[in-house]
C-alpha cells in the first residue's frame, strides 16, 4: 500500500509510522501545515481509497488516528509506512500571496530584463525564508523568495518574475 510518492491529484499529509494499541489506531508522523485536516469525518486516502477519520489525539509531536474499517492491531500493521493522501481540491484556501509548494515546483523564472533564468526544481526553507532552487542553462541558482527579488507570481502563465539584484547571478 501507498509508500512514497501520491498520484498527481493527491498530497501527501501524513505517513503511519506504526500501530496504536490493539484496537486499530495508528501513529502517524504528519506532514502538511494543515493537521486539522485530520479532524474527525473528515476522509484521508491510502492509495486513491477513503478512508474515514473516526477520531484523532495529538501525543507528543505525532497523532493518533482512528480509521474506520480499521478495528485490530493486525489491520492497522498492514498500514505501517503508508502514505495518508487528500485531494488536492480537499486544501485550505491561502491568503493572496501565498503559495502551496506544488504550485511552484516548475514554474518558469524570468528577470525582470525577460531573461529566461530556468524553472523551479525544489524549494528550500530557511530560518529567514524560503530559496528557490532553480535549473537552468546555467546550472543551479538560488534565489531567496523575499519582496526585493520575487517581484511577481503567476500560476496561470506559468512564470515568476525575479529582479536580478546585485550578485544574485554572479
Amino acid at each position: 500500500m501507498g509508500k512514497g510518492v501520491a498520484p498527481p491529484e493527491f498530497l501527501i499529509v501524513g505517513r503511519i509510522l506504526a500501530p496504536w494499541g490493539i484496537k486499530g489506531e495508528v501513529k502517524v508522523e504528519v506532514i502538511t501545515d494543515f493537521p486539522e485536516l485530520f479532524a474527525p469525518c473528515n476522509l484521508v486516502y491510502l492509495d486513491s481509497r477513503p478512508f474515514e477519520i473516526e477520531s484523532c489525539r495529538p501525543h507528543k509531536q505525532f497523532l493518533v488516528l482512528k480509521l474506520a474499517s480499521v478495528d485490530s492491531i493486525e489491520a492497522a500493521e498492514k498500514l505501517r509506512e503508508c502514505d495518508l493522501t487528500i485531494p488536492r481540491s480537499g486544501l485550505p484556501e491561502l491568503p493572496e500571496g501565498q503559495y502551496y509548494t506544488f504550485q511552484l515546483i516548475g514554474l518558469d523564472v524570468v528577470t525582470t530584463g525577460g531573461e529566461r533564468l530556468g524553472h523551479i526544481a525544489d524549494i528550500m526553507t530557511t530560518a529567514g525564508n524560503d530559496v528557490y532552487i532553480v535549473e537552468g542553462k546555467c546550472g543551479e541558482i538560488l534565489i531567496p523568495a523575499i519582496e526585493d527579488v520575487v517581484k511577481s507570481i503567476d500560476l496561470k502563465k506559468g512564470t515568476i518574475v525575479i529582479e536580478a539584484i546585485e550578485g544574485l547571478l554572479d
